[in-house]
Formats: structure tokens, C-alpha cells, sequence
């Protein structure tokens, strides 16, 4: 992102943010009012339906004490209690609770014993009062009573003879919510049993109400809307019955958002357009004299170097004072940084020179692989940075071969297999050399996979294909041409002719098919001459057919070869 754009962004962005969070916080508290208000409104509703509902159950009182002094219905009772089995008697009790519901309205009457067991009872079933089957029914007290689809709301009171208590008569009336001006649920341990909440099945609002302390106040989702739900305590039921009262927080605070949003909209526009202007003035003030620096040190990134600046007029103090620190910088560090790749490149040599003056041999061995792995990479075409590391990477090939040691090492003849398994651990000797030295980093895969085989059989880890680096795959071809053309005290180099043969033959096998071809292309710039010819001594001949026995087992006899290098 552009120091501009971040300069303007610094100067705009926070004072959006702090138009947005008053805006917020303007539009929460407006919210919060409403709903204490909602929530007011539903306490003071709940106390009328109170109100409503203790008028009404002091006048059915006044009835009822009527109808429990009734002779005619006390004598049927009587009747009935010393008759319990009779047919007759519960008929003619039926009869005079029917006669009571058709004069008072009521929509269910019930008669219990001294002991609470229902003796008879009429309900209204359409246009008639039927009756019921008693023995199914436990006797309510107050509160309510669910019978089929039907909750009636019931009220009961003693019938004495005398200073005996003989019956319990209940009276109730159909329940629903047309006293109701707000939604409403009622529930009975936790199960809807009737609702008037509109475009909600009683189980959706059951799974909601699940949530809600059974005499707490809460707020419930139904339908990706919000709703604030009071118990109405007041109101005691009983049985465990709970008649909520829910009214829809959304609808109530949604006139109110519109309008704040309305508001916020207008305001918001203004001021932010106001803030875009100033801020675009400000950080233009800000950048331009700073441009001038930015464009110059984009510079230094593309060629990599430190250039000076040029004298400056700027008026700016701070500006002309800054050049000069970076002038003063740039040159130091152009100095010090040269003075590290010096010293840098005469090191890595060293280290190479000295590790192959264990042999003469092997002498010049790493100087030779990374000049090989550096034309089999330009062959590839790969970056002029690449180049860098897969020289110095070369350089380092063997360096763990100075934890070798030199009775194995500089072993006429071939190894054994326990000389040669110590002989593979320089690769992983020469990376516990070189990690722990800062700025070695990108050579460690080369130094410690570089005898890897394209189809596994290699060392130290067996990765195969793509596994292993493309520069330790590189290496690997350069230090086996190298190894199998140089000249060994138990056998002659191959020519460059032969090598280049027996390298491609172990294409796909030992060696990464790719690398073979640039390598088979970059062969005529090795600098490798032939070898001049030799007379057909024994001795002469059995180096040929050593070599004759490279081409046709070139796994493992080339792996060897290039770990004794």
C-alpha cells in the first residue's frame, strides 16, 4: 500500500470509526430505552390482566358460595356419596350441575368428595353439557385443567352440611387469550399448551422457551426474531402452570431504527465527506515532501544497492537531515557489505582447498563440482541468484567428510560395506557443521541430500523424485561426472565421452531426468578433455572393464564412486 494512501487512510479511517461507534452507541441506547419501555409496558399490562382476573374470580366466588348452599344439589350430593355405584344418583347430580352451567354460563362443572375424588361432572361439548367420565379426572384446585384440546380455567369451593365438609365443586371456563392485548403463552412444566404468538408453531415456541428460566424474564428467538417474554407471577396457578406474556422486541424497535437510520444515514454522508476532504488536504501535506524519498529508496530496491541522494533545496529541515543520515548509512554499508563478500567467498574457498588437500586425489574436487553445477544450472535457465547458492552450496558438498576418517577416506581399493556406510555419514556430519553457522541456511539440503537418488535408493533419507532439492539434485550429477572422470589409485578416470554415456544411462534411475538433459547439453562446456590413450596393458584393461562394469550395474558402483570423491 502507498505511503499516500496509508497517510490518508491514518487520517480518515479513525475518525469514520469514531462517527460509526457514536452512531452506535446512540442507536444502543435509543434501543435500550425502547425495550425498558416494552418492558414497562408488559409489567403494567400484567397487572391489569391481574386485576381483570381477581375481579372476575371474586364475583364467580360470590356464585359459587351461592351454589354451595344449594339444599337440592346438597341432598344429590348426599345422594350420591352414601350410593357411590349408583347410576340413578350420578344422574340425577349430572342433571343439577347441567341446570347450574346452562343458568350461570359455565362451561365445566365438577363435584368431588370429602376425600378429592371426583364424583360427577358436566363439561360443554357444543351446545350441550355431557358427562364425564370422572374417574380419568384428578380434582383441580385452582389454576387449570386440560381435557382433550380443551384448558379450562378453574375455581373450587367447599360444600358443608352443617360443620361437615361432604363435596368439593369446581367451576371453570374455557381459557383463551381475548383478555389479552399482548401475546401470550401458557405452559405447564415446561410444555406449550396454548399460544397466541402469530406465525409460530407451539413447538417452535416450546424449543424457545427452553432457554428461560421458568420464573425469569428472558429473551427468546423465534424465527429469526427477537422476543422479550415476562412471567406473569402475579397471577399464581399452580400445578405447574406459567402464563408468559411475549411481545416482539423487532416490531417494536423497528419504527425507531428506521429512523435512526434515516438520521445517521444524512448525518453520516455529511460528515464523512467533510472528514474525506480534510483528510485528503492533510495527507497530501504530509506526503509530497516525503515522495521525492520514497521514489529514491524504490530504487535501491530494484538494483539492489544503496545510491546516494542527491543534494536537496527543501526547505524541510527534518527532510534534508534525513538524506544526510542516509547518505552517511548507504555508504557505510556499501563499504562493510563488500568487505563481508570478501571475506565471505575467501572463506568458503578455504574451506573447500583445505578439505580436498587431504587428497591429492581428490584435489580440486569441489572447485571442479561447483563449476559443473553451475553450467548444468544456466543450462536449466535458472535466476542469476540461484547460480550464487548452487556455487557456494558445491563449494560445501563434502565438508562433513572432515569428520572422516583418513585410513577410510583415502582407501585404496573399494570399501567394505561397514567403511562404506561410515563414509555416508558425511552428509549429515557436514550438515551439523554448517547449521549452526548463521547465514548458511539456504546450502544445508545441498550438503546433506546431495546423495540422493531420483528412485529412493540414495542416502541419508531415501527421498525420491521431487522430494529432494533441486539443487541438491543438481550437485549430484555435477560430483558423480566429477568423481567417475577423475583418475583413483585403483583405477583411471572414464573420458568425458564415457561419463556423459553412463550418467544418461542412469537417468530416471539414479538421477533426476531433467538435470540429465541440461547436463547432456552443457557437456561441451565443461572444459573435460578426453582422456589420451592408453596401451592395452593389464593394467589398462582392467580399468576398461571396470568401466564396462560401471555401464551395467551404474546404481551402485556411480553411488560409490561419488561418496569416495
Amino acid at each position: 500500500m502507498r505511503f499516500g494512501t496509508r497517510t490518508f487512510l491514518w487520517s480518515f479511517v479513525p475518525f469514520a470509526l469514531l462517527l460509526l461507534a457514536s452512531f452506535w452507541a446512540i442507536q444502543t441506547e435509543v434501543v435500550s430505552t425502547v425495550r425498558t419501555g416494552l418492558r414497562s409496558s408488559l409489567h403494567d399490562q400484567q397487572v391489569s390482566i391481574a386485576r381483570i382476573q381477581a375481579r372476575s374470580e371474586l364475583q364467580n366466588s360470590r356464585f359459587l358460595r351461592v351454589l354451595g348452599e344449594d339444599a337440592t344439589l346438597k341432598a344429590g350430593i348426599q345422594l350420591l356419596s352414601s350410593n357411590p355405584k349408583s347410576a340413578e344418583a350420578r344422574l340425577t347430580v349430572e342433571d343439577q350441575l347441567r341446570e347450574i352451567s346452562g343458568m350461570l354460563g359455565f362451561d365445566f362443572l365438577l363435584l368431588s368428595n370429602a376425600d378429592g375424588t371426583a364424583i360427577a361432572g358436566v363439561m360443554q361439548v357444543g351446545s350441550q353439557f355431557v358427562g364425564m367420565d370422572v374417574a380419568k379426572i384428578a380434582t383441580p384446585r385452582r389454576g387449570f385443567l386440560n381435557l382433550g384440546d380443551q384448558t379450562y380455567q378453574v375455581v373450587s369451593i367447599p360444600v358443608d352440611q352443617g360443620d361437615e365438609h361432604i363435596a368439593m365443586l369446581s367451576v371453570g371456563e374455557r381459557f383463551d387469550f381475548s383478555e389479552f392485548t399482548t401475546p401470550a403463552v401458557l405452559t405447564r412444566n415446561g410444555r406449550v399448551i396454548l399460544s397466541n404468538l402469530q406465525n409460530a408453531s407451539d413447538s417452535e415456541v416450546e424449543r424457545a422457551l427452553k432457554a428461560c428460566p421458568d420464573q425469569s424474564e428472558c429473551e427468546l428467538r423465534v424465527r429469526g426474531e427477537t422476543y422479550l417474554s415476562l412471567p406473569m407471577n402475579n397471577i399464581p396457578f399452580g400445578d405447574g402452570y406459567l402464563l408468559r406474556s411475549v411481545q416482539n422486541v423487532d416490531s417494536a424497535t423497528a419504527p425507531v431504527q428506521s429512523i435512526l437510520r434515516g438520521v445517521f444515514v444524512f448525518a453520516g454522508v455529511g460528515a464523512l465527506a467533510a472528514a474525506l476532504i480534510l483528510s485528503i488536504f492533510s495527507s497530501r501535506s504530509i506526503v509530497n515532501p516525503i515522495l521525492g524519498i520514497v521514489g529514491h529508496l524504490a530504487d535501491c530496491q530494484r538494483t539492489g544497492l544503496l545510491p546516494e541522494f542527491p543534494r536537496s533545496n527543501t526547505p524541510i529541515v527534518e527532510i534534508r537531515a534525513l538524506m544526510e543520515s542516509f547518505n552517511r548509512a548507504a555508504a557505510a554499508i556499501r563499504d562493510g557489505s563488500d568487505r563481508l563478500r570478501r571475506a565471505y567467498v575467501e572463506f568458503i574457498g578455504s574451506l573447500a582447498s583445505a578439505l580436498d588437500a587431504r587428497d591429492r586425489y581428490t584435489a580440486g574436487h569441489s572447485h571442479r563440482v561447483s563449476e559443473f553445477s553451475c553450467a548444468i544450472a544456466r543450462a536449466m535457465h535458472l535466476p542469476e541468484t540461484e547460480l550464487d547458492e548452487i556455487r557456494v552450496a558445491a563449494l560445501l558438498h563434502d565438508i562433513g567428510k572432515i569428520g572422516i576418517s583418513d585410513c577410510v577416506l583415502q582407501k585404496a581399493g573399494k570399501l567394505t560395506p561397514e567403511e562404506f556406510a561410515l563414509i555416508q555419514q558425511h552428509t549429515t556430519i557436514g550438515r551439523h557443521i554448517l547449521e549452526g553457522v548463521h547465514g548458511f541456511e539456504p546450502y544445508l539440503p545441498v550438503v546433506e541430500l546431495h546423495h540422493e537418488n531420483w528412485d529412493g535408493s540414495g542416502y541419508p533419507r531415501g527421498l525420491r523424485g521431487d522430494s529432494t532439492p533441486l539443487r541438491a539434485r543438481i550437485v549430484h550429477v555435477a560430483d558423480v561426472y566429477d568423481a567417475i572422470t577423475s583418475d583413483r589409485p585403483y583405477r583411471a578416470g572414464m573420458t568425458h565421452e564415457e561419463a556423459v554415456a553412463l550418467i544418461s544411462e542412469c537417468s530416471g534411475t539414479q538421477f533426476d531426468p531433467a538435470i540429465v538433459e541440461a547436463f547432456v547439453k552443457s557437456a561441451p562446456a565443461l572444459g573435460r578433455k578426453p582422456l589420451p590413450e592408453r596401451a592395452e596393458d593389464p593394467e589398462t584393461k582392467s580399468i576398461r572393464q571396470l568401466a564396462d562394469a560401471l555401464q551395467r550395474e551404474s546404481t551402485v558402483d556411480i553411488r560409490t564412486e561419488s561418496s569416495q570423491a
